[in-house]
Protein backbone atom coordinates (compact mmCIF):
# COMPACT_ATOMS: atom_id res chain seq x y z
CA UNK A 1 0.00 0.00 0.00
CA UNK A 2 1.27 3.34 -0.97
CA UNK A 3 2.05 5.78 1.83
CA UNK A 4 -0.20 8.29 0.46
CA UNK A 5 -3.37 5.82 1.11
CA UNK A 6 -5.55 7.31 3.47
CA UNK A 7 -6.19 3.48 4.65
CA UNK A 8 -9.48 5.25 7.56
CA UNK A 9 -10.84 6.68 4.49
CA UNK A 10 -10.32 3.07 1.75
CA UNK A 11 -12.19 1.38 5.16
CA UNK A 12 -15.13 3.23 4.83
CA UNK A 13 -15.20 3.14 1.30
CA UNK A 14 -14.77 -0.58 1.91
CA UNK A 15 -18.01 -0.47 4.40
CA UNK A 16 -20.32 1.61 2.18
CA UNK A 17 -19.87 -0.17 -0.58
CA UNK A 18 -20.72 -3.67 1.52
CA UNK A 19 -23.48 -1.49 2.78
CA UNK A 20 -24.90 -0.91 -0.75
CA UNK A 21 -24.68 -4.24 -1.57
CA UNK A 22 -26.88 -5.03 1.24
CA UNK A 23 -29.03 -2.36 0.60
CA UNK A 24 -29.42 -3.49 -3.30
CA UNK A 25 -30.46 -6.93 -1.81
CA UNK A 26 -32.89 -5.48 0.32
CA UNK A 27 -34.42 -3.70 -2.88
CA UNK A 28 -34.38 -6.84 -4.50
CA UNK A 29 -36.29 -8.85 -2.05
CA UNK A 30 -38.93 -5.66 -2.40
CA UNK A 31 -39.11 -5.84 -5.99
CA UNK A 32 -39.64 -9.58 -6.29
CA UNK A 33 -42.37 -9.32 -3.81
CA UNK A 34 -43.94 -6.49 -6.72
CA UNK A 35 -43.48 -8.76 -9.08
CA UNK A 36 -45.00 -12.12 -7.40
CA UNK A 37 -48.01 -9.99 -6.19
CA UNK A 38 -48.69 -8.27 -9.10
CA UNK A 39 -48.70 -11.83 -11.19
CA UNK A 40 -51.23 -13.31 -8.24
CA UNK A 41 -53.73 -10.46 -9.26
CA UNK A 42 -53.51 -10.48 -12.97
CA UNK A 43 -53.87 -14.63 -12.63
CA UNK A 44 -56.53 -14.08 -9.77
CA UNK A 45 -58.68 -11.33 -12.14
CA UNK A 46 -58.47 -13.51 -15.40
CA UNK A 47 -59.64 -16.77 -13.66
CA UNK A 48 -62.39 -15.01 -12.14
CA UNK A 49 -63.05 -13.60 -15.16
CA UNK A 50 -63.61 -16.94 -16.80
CA UNK A 51 -65.90 -18.31 -14.24
CA UNK A 52 -68.07 -15.70 -14.62
CA UNK A 53 -68.29 -15.77 -18.31
CA UNK A 54 -68.12 -19.53 -18.12
CA UNK A 55 -71.32 -19.50 -15.55
CA UNK A 56 -73.16 -16.51 -18.13
CA UNK A 57 -72.52 -13.65 -16.33
CA UNK A 58 -70.08 -10.67 -17.06
CA UNK A 59 -66.98 -10.76 -16.92
CA UNK A 60 -64.51 -8.38 -14.81
CA UNK A 61 -63.16 -5.75 -16.12
CA UNK A 62 -59.33 -5.60 -16.29
CA UNK A 63 -56.69 -2.90 -16.85
CA UNK A 64 -56.71 -3.78 -20.23
CA UNK A 65 -60.25 -3.47 -21.09
CA UNK A 66 -60.77 -0.11 -23.16
CA UNK A 67 -62.42 2.32 -21.76
CA UNK A 68 -63.04 0.88 -18.35
CA UNK A 69 -61.67 2.14 -14.53
CA UNK A 70 -60.34 -0.82 -12.67
CA UNK A 71 -60.46 -0.60 -9.51
CA UNK A 72 -57.97 -4.09 -7.78
CA UNK A 73 -58.50 -3.63 -4.46
CA UNK A 74 -56.04 -2.81 -1.30
CA UNK A 75 -53.79 -6.09 -3.35
CA UNK A 76 -52.65 -3.85 -6.19
CA UNK A 77 -52.30 -0.75 -4.46
CA UNK A 78 -49.89 -2.28 -1.88
CA UNK A 79 -48.38 -4.26 -4.61
CA UNK A 80 -47.55 -0.71 -6.00
CA UNK A 81 -46.43 0.82 -2.55
CA UNK A 82 -44.13 -2.10 -2.18
CA UNK A 83 -42.75 -1.42 -5.77
CA UNK A 84 -41.95 2.23 -5.43
CA UNK A 85 -40.49 1.45 -1.87
CA UNK A 86 -37.88 -1.03 -3.68
CA UNK A 87 -37.02 1.61 -6.78
CA UNK A 88 -36.75 4.32 -3.50
CA UNK A 89 -34.33 1.59 -1.78
CA UNK A 90 -32.25 1.20 -4.86
CA UNK A 91 -32.20 4.65 -5.07
CA UNK A 92 -30.33 5.03 -2.07
CA UNK A 93 -28.63 2.17 -2.41
CA UNK A 94 -26.95 3.85 -5.57
CA UNK A 95 -26.11 7.01 -3.85
CA UNK A 96 -23.64 4.64 -1.08
CA UNK A 97 -22.46 2.77 -3.81
CA UNK A 98 -21.36 6.18 -5.64
CA UNK A 99 -20.15 7.36 -2.12
CA UNK A 100 -17.48 4.39 -1.93
CA UNK A 101 -16.14 4.87 -5.09
CA UNK A 102 -15.66 8.67 -4.65
CA UNK A 103 -14.08 7.93 -1.21
CA UNK A 104 -11.83 5.39 -2.44
CA UNK A 105 -10.46 7.90 -5.43
CA UNK A 106 -10.36 10.12 -2.61
CA UNK A 107 -8.22 8.09 -0.12
CA UNK A 108 -5.81 6.84 -3.10
CA UNK A 109 -5.13 10.08 -4.47
CA UNK A 110 -6.47 8.71 -8.03
CA UNK A 111 -9.04 8.27 -10.13
CA UNK A 112 -10.69 5.03 -8.58
CA UNK A 113 -10.77 2.59 -11.36
CA UNK A 114 -6.80 1.02 -11.45
CA UNK A 115 -7.81 -2.53 -10.84
CA UNK A 116 -10.44 -5.03 -11.47
CA UNK A 117 -12.22 -4.50 -8.58
CA UNK A 118 -12.80 -1.02 -9.17
CA UNK A 119 -13.79 -1.71 -12.92
CA UNK A 120 -16.12 -4.43 -11.46
CA UNK A 121 -17.36 -1.64 -8.89
CA UNK A 122 -18.21 1.10 -11.16
CA UNK A 123 -19.70 -1.02 -13.81
CA UNK A 124 -22.20 -2.07 -11.70
CA UNK A 125 -23.09 1.58 -10.79
CA UNK A 126 -23.40 2.65 -14.36
CA UNK A 127 -26.17 -0.49 -15.11
CA UNK A 128 -27.81 0.49 -11.70
CA UNK A 129 -27.71 4.19 -12.51
CA UNK A 130 -29.03 3.43 -16.62
CA UNK A 131 -31.69 0.98 -15.13
CA UNK A 132 -33.03 3.47 -13.17
CA UNK A 133 -33.78 6.23 -15.27
CA UNK A 134 -34.40 3.60 -18.27
CA UNK A 135 -36.93 1.42 -15.83
CA UNK A 136 -38.33 4.41 -13.42
CA UNK A 137 -41.72 3.73 -14.54
CA UNK A 138 -44.23 0.91 -13.20
CA UNK A 139 -44.48 -0.32 -16.65
CA UNK A 140 -41.12 -1.24 -16.46
CA UNK A 141 -40.12 -1.89 -13.45
CA UNK A 142 -40.01 -5.62 -13.14
CA UNK A 143 -37.08 -5.51 -15.22
CA UNK A 144 -35.36 -3.75 -12.48
CA UNK A 145 -35.83 -7.15 -10.14
CA UNK A 146 -33.16 -9.03 -13.46
CA UNK A 147 -30.64 -6.20 -13.58
CA UNK A 148 -30.19 -6.31 -9.99
CA UNK A 149 -29.79 -10.04 -10.03
CA UNK A 150 -26.43 -9.67 -12.44
CA UNK A 151 -25.17 -6.33 -10.61
CA UNK A 152 -25.53 -8.19 -6.71
CA UNK A 153 -23.70 -11.33 -8.35
CA UNK A 154 -20.93 -9.00 -10.06
CA UNK A 155 -20.59 -6.90 -6.99
CA UNK A 156 -19.94 -10.53 -4.28
CA UNK A 157 -17.31 -11.40 -7.15
CA UNK A 158 -15.36 -8.01 -6.89
CA UNK A 159 -15.11 -8.50 -2.86
CA UNK A 160 -14.59 -11.78 -2.46
CA UNK A 161 -12.90 -12.45 -5.70
CA UNK A 162 -11.54 -9.10 -7.56
CA UNK A 163 -10.63 -7.18 -4.50
CA UNK A 164 -7.22 -5.06 -4.19
CA UNK A 165 -6.52 -3.05 -1.55
CA UNK A 166 -6.50 0.62 -1.66
CA UNK A 167 -3.36 2.01 -2.65
CA UNK A 168 -1.47 3.34 -5.86
CA UNK A 169 -1.60 2.29 -10.11
CA UNK A 170 1.46 0.37 -11.72
CA UNK A 171 3.32 3.18 -13.55
CA UNK A 172 1.73 2.16 -16.76
CA UNK A 173 -1.68 3.21 -15.90
CA UNK A 174 -0.54 6.62 -14.14
CA UNK A 175 -2.13 8.81 -16.95
CA UNK A 176 -5.19 11.35 -17.42
CA UNK A 177 -6.45 9.00 -20.41
CA UNK A 178 -6.95 6.48 -17.47
CA UNK A 179 -9.61 9.06 -16.22
CA UNK A 180 -11.64 9.50 -19.41
CA UNK A 181 -10.57 5.25 -21.59
CA UNK A 182 -11.98 3.34 -18.28
CA UNK A 183 -14.91 5.44 -16.48
CA UNK A 184 -16.28 5.76 -20.39
CA UNK A 185 -15.88 2.07 -21.53
CA UNK A 186 -16.83 0.69 -17.52
CA UNK A 187 -20.39 3.01 -17.70
CA UNK A 188 -20.99 2.13 -21.42
CA UNK A 189 -20.43 -1.73 -20.09
CA UNK A 190 -22.90 -0.75 -17.31
CA UNK A 191 -25.28 0.38 -19.55
CA UNK A 192 -24.87 -2.75 -22.00
CA UNK A 193 -25.93 -5.33 -18.98
CA UNK A 194 -28.83 -3.26 -18.82
CA UNK A 195 -29.75 -3.53 -22.56
CA UNK A 196 -28.40 -7.61 -22.59
CA UNK A 197 -31.13 -8.44 -19.71
CA UNK A 198 -34.16 -6.55 -21.49
CA UNK A 199 -32.99 -8.97 -24.75
CA UNK A 200 -32.77 -11.79 -22.65
CA UNK A 201 -36.39 -10.91 -21.22
CA UNK A 202 -37.34 -10.10 -24.78
CA UNK A 203 -36.85 -13.58 -26.10
CA UNK A 204 -38.57 -15.29 -22.68
CA UNK A 205 -41.51 -13.59 -23.08
CA UNK A 206 -41.68 -13.62 -26.68
CA UNK A 207 -42.19 -17.55 -26.63
CA UNK A 208 -44.91 -17.20 -24.87
CA UNK A 209 -46.91 -14.02 -25.85
CA UNK A 210 -49.76 -14.03 -28.59
CA UNK A 211 -50.15 -11.83 -31.45
CA UNK A 212 -52.48 -9.40 -29.53
CA UNK A 213 -49.95 -9.19 -26.53
CA UNK A 214 -51.61 -11.69 -24.08
CA UNK A 215 -49.72 -14.60 -22.73
CA UNK A 216 -51.21 -18.57 -23.19
CA UNK A 217 -52.99 -19.61 -20.33
CA UNK A 218 -51.62 -23.01 -20.71
CA UNK A 219 -48.07 -22.56 -20.59
CA UNK A 220 -47.66 -23.30 -17.13
CA UNK A 221 -45.31 -21.51 -14.35
CA UNK A 222 -42.94 -20.12 -16.86
CA UNK A 223 -45.90 -18.36 -18.34
CA UNK A 224 -47.72 -17.30 -15.57
CA UNK A 225 -44.09 -15.68 -14.36
CA UNK A 226 -44.32 -13.57 -17.83
CA UNK A 227 -47.37 -12.21 -17.17
CA UNK A 228 -45.90 -9.90 -14.91
CA UNK A 229 -42.76 -8.54 -17.26
CA UNK A 230 -43.80 -5.63 -19.69
CA UNK A 231 -44.66 -6.68 -23.17
CA UNK A 232 -42.41 -8.17 -25.68
CA UNK A 233 -42.24 -4.50 -27.91
CA UNK A 234 -41.92 -2.69 -24.27
CA UNK A 235 -38.27 -4.96 -23.63
CA UNK A 236 -37.42 -4.95 -27.46
CA UNK A 237 -37.79 -1.19 -26.88
CA UNK A 238 -35.95 -0.53 -23.69
CA UNK A 239 -32.97 -3.00 -25.28
CA UNK A 240 -32.97 -0.59 -28.24
CA UNK A 241 -32.66 2.10 -26.35
CA UNK A 242 -30.18 1.37 -23.97
CA UNK A 243 -27.60 0.27 -26.93
CA UNK A 244 -28.59 3.39 -28.38
CA UNK A 245 -26.91 5.22 -24.95
CA UNK A 246 -23.99 2.78 -24.40
CA UNK A 247 -22.60 2.44 -28.42
CA UNK A 248 -21.41 5.79 -28.84
CA UNK A 249 -20.07 5.99 -25.33
CA UNK A 250 -18.01 2.06 -25.99
CA UNK A 251 -16.87 3.69 -29.56
CA UNK A 252 -15.77 6.79 -27.49
CA UNK A 253 -13.78 4.97 -25.15
CA UNK A 254 -12.40 2.57 -27.82
CA UNK A 255 -10.74 5.64 -29.73
CA UNK A 256 -9.71 7.27 -26.55
CA UNK A 257 -7.65 3.74 -25.54
CA UNK A 258 -6.15 3.94 -29.27
CA UNK A 259 -4.91 7.49 -28.38
CA UNK A 260 -3.60 6.10 -25.30
CA UNK A 261 -2.01 3.45 -26.90
CA UNK A 262 -0.10 5.43 -29.22
CA UNK A 263 1.28 7.74 -26.54
CA UNK A 264 2.15 5.02 -24.17
CA UNK A 265 3.12 2.31 -26.83
CA UNK A 266 3.95 4.14 -29.80
CA UNK A 267 1.00 2.38 -31.87
CA UNK A 268 -2.76 3.30 -32.02
CA UNK A 269 -3.94 -0.32 -32.38
CA UNK A 270 -1.83 -3.68 -32.14
CA UNK A 271 -4.61 -6.30 -32.54
CA UNK A 272 -3.76 -7.07 -28.58
CA UNK A 273 -5.96 -9.60 -27.28
CA UNK A 274 -8.27 -7.01 -25.17
CA UNK A 275 -8.29 -4.69 -28.56
CA UNK A 276 -9.08 -7.56 -30.82
CA UNK A 277 -12.19 -8.60 -28.43
CA UNK A 278 -13.15 -4.99 -27.89
CA UNK A 279 -13.47 -4.40 -31.87
CA UNK A 280 -15.67 -7.61 -32.18
CA UNK A 281 -18.06 -6.65 -29.74
CA UNK A 282 -18.15 -3.44 -31.77
CA UNK A 283 -18.81 -4.75 -34.31
CA UNK A 284 -21.44 -7.20 -33.13
CA UNK A 285 -23.19 -4.16 -31.43
CA UNK A 286 -23.08 -2.28 -34.90
CA UNK A 287 -24.81 -5.47 -36.30
CA UNK A 288 -27.47 -5.40 -33.64
CA UNK A 289 -27.96 -1.63 -34.30
CA UNK A 290 -28.01 -2.72 -38.24
CA UNK A 291 -30.47 -5.19 -37.75
CA UNK A 292 -33.21 -3.46 -35.77
CA UNK A 293 -33.27 -0.90 -37.99
CA UNK A 294 -33.75 -3.61 -40.93
CA UNK A 295 -37.02 -5.43 -41.19
CA UNK A 296 -35.26 -8.45 -42.91
CA UNK A 297 -32.91 -8.96 -40.11
CA UNK A 298 -34.49 -7.67 -37.03
CA UNK A 299 -35.74 -11.44 -35.63
CA UNK A 300 -32.08 -12.03 -34.95
CA UNK A 301 -31.22 -8.11 -33.38
CA UNK A 302 -31.61 -9.61 -29.66
CA UNK A 303 -29.56 -12.59 -30.58
CA UNK A 304 -26.83 -10.12 -31.64
CA UNK A 305 -27.32 -7.98 -28.33
CA UNK A 306 -26.77 -10.94 -26.22
CA UNK A 307 -23.79 -12.52 -28.09
CA UNK A 308 -22.50 -8.47 -27.76
CA UNK A 309 -22.59 -8.34 -23.52
CA UNK A 310 -21.35 -12.42 -23.67
CA UNK A 311 -18.23 -10.74 -25.97
CA UNK A 312 -17.98 -7.93 -23.14
CA UNK A 313 -17.69 -10.36 -20.38
CA UNK A 314 -15.84 -12.11 -21.81
CA UNK A 315 -13.04 -9.62 -22.62
CA UNK A 316 -13.75 -8.64 -18.52
CA UNK A 317 -12.93 -11.54 -17.43
CA UNK A 318 -11.19 -14.15 -19.95
CA UNK A 319 -9.13 -12.46 -21.61
CA UNK A 320 -7.69 -10.51 -18.34
CA UNK A 321 -7.22 -13.23 -16.07
CA UNK A 322 -6.41 -16.06 -18.98
CA UNK A 323 -4.59 -14.63 -22.00
CA UNK A 324 -1.59 -12.68 -21.74
CA UNK A 325 -1.39 -9.35 -23.37
CA UNK A 326 -0.03 -5.81 -23.29
CA UNK A 327 -2.88 -5.06 -21.00
CA UNK A 328 -2.04 -5.16 -17.55
CA UNK A 329 -5.17 -4.07 -16.27
CA UNK A 330 -6.28 -7.14 -14.13
CA UNK A 331 -2.79 -6.97 -12.68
Amino acid sequence: MGPTTNTTLAGYAETMFLSATAIYAVALVLLVIELATTRVTATAARDRSRELVAAGGAPIATAGTPGVVVDDGPRRSRSERIGRMGYAVVVAGLLLHVASIVSRGIATGRMPWGNMYEFVTITCAGAVLAALIMLRKSETRPILVFVLLPVLALMFVAEGVLYTTAGPVVPALKSYWLAIHVSIVSIGSGIFLVSGVASLLYLFRRRYERPDGTVEASSGFPGRLVEALPSAQVLDRVAYGTVIVAFPLFSAGVICGAIWAEAAWGRPWGWDPKETVSFIAWVIYAAYLHARATSVWRKAAPYLNILGFAAMVFNLFFINYVVTGLHSYAG
